[in-house]
C-alpha cells in the first residue's frame, strides 16, 4: 500500500472530531507542542498502550503512546513516519520516538515528562547520528549511562490503520514487535563499560518534571501526616 493510500484508509476510519485534531497538526513542530500539553500518563490503574483515539479520549499519554500517536498524526498528512526504539539496561527503562524526514535529514518528536530524551531538530544526516544525540544523557538515577542499543526505522504502515489508530484495546503486541526488531548496539560492550557517569550538576536536569507526579504528592503527605502524628 502506498503512503497516500494508507492516508486514504486513515481518513476514513476517523470521526469528524478526530479529524479536526489531526487536521490541526500538519507539521511536526505542531505535533510536539500538542503531545507536550497532553498531561503525561502516570498508569496509576496500570500500564496502558493506547491508540491514539484513546489518547485523544484520555487526554494524557506516556512515551510510547505519544510516539504512535505522533506517527499517525504525520501520516494523516501523506508524511512517512517510523519508530525508533531505544533499548537500556534493566535497571533503565525504554523510550520510544518517532522519527520523521526534513529535506532528507532526520529529527525526532518525543513524548517524556522530563527535561532530557525530547524533541530532535530534522538536523541529523543519519538515523545512527540522531540516536546517538541521546546516548550521553539517557542515565540513571545515579548517573549511570544506560543506554545499550537503537532500533533501526520501524514503519508501522506494515499494519492495517484500524489495528492501531482507533484500537480499543492495548498494542502490547506492536510493542513486542518493535522490541524484538533489529536493533544496532550504540558501541562494542567494552566502550559501554568505560562510560563516565555523570556528574551531580548534570543529574539535575533528571529530577525536572513537566508534570508533577501525582505518586509522589500521595507519599509526601503520607510522611507529612506521619510526622505530625
Amino acid at each position: 500500500m502506498t503512503t497516500m493510500a494508507y492516508r486514504r484508509a486513515m481518513h476514513a476510519l476517523l470521526t469528524p472530531a478526530e479529524h479536526r485534531v489531526f487536521a490541526r497538526l500538519d507539521s511536526p513542530q505542531k505535533i510536539q507542542t500538542f503531545l507536550d500539553r497532553l498531561p503525561a500518563n502516570f498508569s496509576l490503574d496500570g500500564d496502558t498502550a493506547m491508540s491514539p483515539r484513546r489518547v485523544l479520549k484520555a487526554r494524557l499519554a506516556q512515551c510510547a503512546e505519544g510516539a504512535v500517536f505522533a506517527a499517525a498524526a504525520l501520516m494523516y498528512h501523506g508524511q512517512p513516519a517510523w519508530l525508533m526504539d531505544i533499548q537500556a539496561l534493566p535497571s533503565d527503562q525504554d523510550h520510544i520516538v518517532t522519527l520523521f524526514k526534513v529535506r532528507g535529514l532526520w529529527g525526532a518528536v518525543s513524548k517524556t515528562n522530563h527535561a532530557i530524551l525530547r524533541w530532535r531538530d530534522p538536523i541529523y544526516r543519519s538515523v545512527r547520528e540522531l540516536a546517538m544525540s541521546y546516548a550521553h544523557e539517557y542515565c540513571l538515577p545515579g548517573g549511570k549511562k544506560s543506554m545499550l542499543t537503537y532500533s533501526k526505522p520501524f514503519s508501522l504502515m506494515r499494519y492495517r490503520p484500524q489495528r492501531w489508530v482507533i484500537a480499543e484495546e492495548d498494542f502490547d503486541w506492536l510493542l513486542v514487535d518493535l522490541d524484538s526488531s533489529p536493533h544496532l548496539p550504540v558501541a562494542p560492550k567494552t566502550a559501554l563499560r568505560k562510560r563516565r557517569r555523570a556528574s551531580k550538576v548534570e543529574m539535575l536536569a533528571q529530577e525536572v518534571l513537566e508534570w508533577p507526579d501525582p505518586r509522589k504528592k500521595k507519599a509526601k503527605r503520607k510522611r507529612s501526616r506521619r510526622s505530625k502524628a
